[in-house]
């Protein structure tokens, strides 16, 4: 079985692999270069980042990265899109991915600076809404995935709805952490995929060592449904903060940033992404995909990419 060729505008990466975006300073430059010089797609999280940071880890997956493709994502939830969106195309980002709402401003943005969007949907309603506003391509994110989550309907049934509605790349996103995933989605129709929870436990990923460890000691029993302010559900690692979200003792903000458009202040999650990132597990959420249960070693990203393609190439 062969890659099939992925272009999103004027981009074609050596291979048809995305690496997710996660927020609050999981995907960072250093990853996402080294997802891009591995002949993927880099992506830097932009969510939760001051805005000199999030110019500064552009310019330094752009340093690390001279030929590769180098993206962000920024979630339209957030209060301060417009300006993060900007501050990327100022810095001639290669591509933008938005998903958690919907834009119809970004587009008119992309196309004044030439940058290609893609739209991180969860149906095909909304996938033929991007098209025709001017998505570059689609991203399909079925519930698998790790983070907030857009639907309870698989990756597996809405990736054919999407390919079938659209003439637009699809890209199958969540659940997916080995090449023989990547084969059943390209079966499936996808013209890419995009994995996150796979890359959090590379040698790349910037997070602290206890957070890793959290995803290695995860059970399939360990993987759980929580309550998020942003007002959607998310897929995280059950844990001590996890329990206290599910009884309703989840600590309540004591200085609130206002940087979400909408929030319930049930907790920070931003504080809660933070700490979990920076060690302190026992008082964060650890965000993961459904199957992050099945990895078991930490790699480097050049390793991750030479056994996706092997298994890809044997699925």
């Amino acid at each position: 079985m062969q890659f099939p060729e992925l272009r999103i505008g004027h981009l074609k990466p050596k291979y048809p692999i995305i690496q997710g975006g996660m927020a609050l300073r999981v995907s960072t430059a250093p990853l996402a270069a080294a997802v891009a010089n591995a002949g993927g797609i880099g992506i830097i999280g932009a969510t939760g980042l001051p805005h000199d940071e999030l110019r500064e880890e552009i310019r330094k997956a752009k340093r690390l990265s001279k030929d590769g493709i180098i993206g962000v994502n920024i979630m339209f939830a957030v209060r301060d899109f417009a300006e993060m969106v900007a501050i990327s195309m100022q810095e001639k980002i290669d591509v933008i991915f938005t998903g958690a709402g919907f834009s119809r401003d970004i587009f008119a943005w992309g196309k004044k600076f030439g940058i290609p969007i893609v739209s991180i949907v969860s149906s095909a309603r909304l996938a033929k809404m991007a098209e025709k506003q001017g998505a570059s391509a689609i991203v399909g994110e079925g519930f698998e995935a790790g983070g907030h989550l857009g639907t309870d309907r698989s990756t597996k049934d809405i990736i054919p709805e999407i390919k079938a509605a659209v003439s637009i790349p699809v890209i199958a996103a969540g659940g997916m952490v080995d090449g023989r995933d990547i084969a059943e989605m390209m079966r499936l129709g996808a013209d890419g995929v995009q994995l996150a929870t796979r890359f959090v436990l590379s040698e790349e990923c910037t997070v602290s060592d206890r957070f890793k460890q959290h995803y290695l000691d995860a059970r399939e029993e360990d993987v759980v449904i929580i309550k998020s302010p942003v007002g959607m559900p998310g897929r995280a690692i059950r844990n001590p903060f996890s329990e206290r979200i599910a009884g309703g003792e989840a600590p309540k903000p004591v200085e609130c940033r206002k940087c979400l458009k909408v929030c319930s202040k049930e907790y920070c999650i931003i504080q809660a992404l933070d700490n979990s990132r920076l060690g302190n597990t026992d008082e964060g959420v650890v965000f993961s995909g459904q199957n992050v249960f099945k990895i078991k070693e930490i790699l480097p990203v050049g390793v991750i990419f030479e056994n996706l393609i092997r298994e890809f190439g044997e699925a």
